[in-house]
């Protein structure tokens, strides 16, 4: 799990005060391999987090995430001022500075055998991608899953990493015994531009790809067409080669909504955009001049493109939404806890439509 034999330095300049300051870090690392990244190793005190007041607004209350920052250096990363909690900023950092918790299966482990879990569904890659290129090194999430499948514990998965085909068999052996929901995430059809706005991710290629080899193991996976970018991705020339793209991968659903940008992602964003787009720029301003949400006009109008669109490839029965574990997820979770039954029933459209 560790590496050996690497440059190891605390103190470096890579170390920022609020990680010095961390009574469970354990070492920095960097190497070759990964140019221009630090990884912090530190021992988790806890694995599972709670997420408060989901009741509503979100299919799941429970989350495990092995990493904090993430070197897919997503520019538009709604998760990117979660790296402030320890003094590092949500830019460079957030992309170049990645906390591991190398003990998280073990600390979660103990968790889950507790006679008080009650097995709610646990959601995995709600904030920073655990399939992201160092999972290849520390391999953190074969212990997470067993931990939770183990346990009778529901889990769902959402990531842009080709390298879940790693554990394809694991997870189908899982969800033999408790229900499971995957999502890959793929925003940008566009290998230009997906390359400069997802600068460390897979290609759109492998990740279709991936939902191949899911559905080929008899699980469902669906697509997370998210977000759209307006004036980017939202022509309906890049709409309809996205969605011929997710129907051919033979995806069970996509579930798409636009861009937003909350506070700290909002000034990375528009400085990617005033580099590669600055033509874009004053548009940009008069979308979001109000707020990080796209305005209720233009998601309207996303939506009038989006169904036909939906209907011409066979994926009509798809909505907006934000997150995974949805509500055929979310009921079967439910039947599990009360019943031991493993299965996924009718949707239940009470679920909320954010964006």
């Amino acid at each position: 799990m560790r590496w050996n034999q690497q440059s190891l330095d605390q103190e470096a300049p890579a170390a920022l005060p609020g990680l010095a300051r961390l009574s469970n870090l354990v070492r920095s690392v960097q190497t070759p391999e990964f140019a221009g990244i630090t990884f912090h190793e530190v021992l988790a005190k806890s694995a599972l987090n709670h997420v408060p007041g989901t009741s509503t607004a979100m299919p799941f209350a429970w989350t495990v995430n092995p990493y904090r920052g993430c070197s897919h250096a997503c520019v538009y990363c709604f998760a990117r001022p979660t790296h402030r909690y320890l003094e590092l900023d949500e830019g460079a950092d957030f992309d170049q500075q990645i906390i591991v918790k190398v003990n998280v299966a073990e600390v979660l482990a103990r968790e889950v055998a507790k006679k008080s879990w009650q097995r709610p569904a646990v959601a995995l890659g709600t904030n920073t991608d655990p399939y992201q290129r160092a999972e290849g090194r520390y391999a953190l999430m074969p212990g997470i899953v067993s931990a939770l499948a183990g346990s009778g514990t529901p889990f769902s998965v959402l990531t842009k990493g080709s390298l879940l085909r790693r554990d394809l068999d694991l997870i189908a052996t899982a969800a033999e015994s408790v229900p499971v929901s995957i999502a890959m995430s793929i925003a940008v059809y566009d290998d230009e531009l997906q390359q400069s706005i997802e600068p460390g991710t897979p290609s759109t290629k492998a990740r279709l790809a991936t939902v191949a080899a899911v559905r080929e193991k008899g699980l469902d996976c669906q697509v997370f067409l998210m977000p759209v970018l307006p004036l980017l991705t939202d022509t309906r020339e890049h709409l309809d080669h996205a969605l011929a793209s997710v129907a051919a991968s033979g995806a069970s659903s996509v579930v798409y909504s636009a861009l937003h940008l909350k506070p700290g992602v909002k000034q990375w964003f528009l400085a990617w955009l005033a580099r590669e787009h600055p033509e874009l720029m004053a548009p940009y301003a008069r979308i979001y001049a109000k707020g990080p949400y796209a305005p209720e006009e233009y998601r309207r109008w996303l939506g009038e493109r989006m169904r036909p669109l939906l209907h011409k490839h066979g994926l009509d029965r798809s909505r907006p939404a934000v997150g995974t574990g949805g509500p055929a997820f979310r009921a079967a979770a439910r039947r599990f806890r009360e019943h031991g039954q493993v299965g996924f029933g009718p949707a239940d459209d009470t679920q909320p439509v954010l964006f």
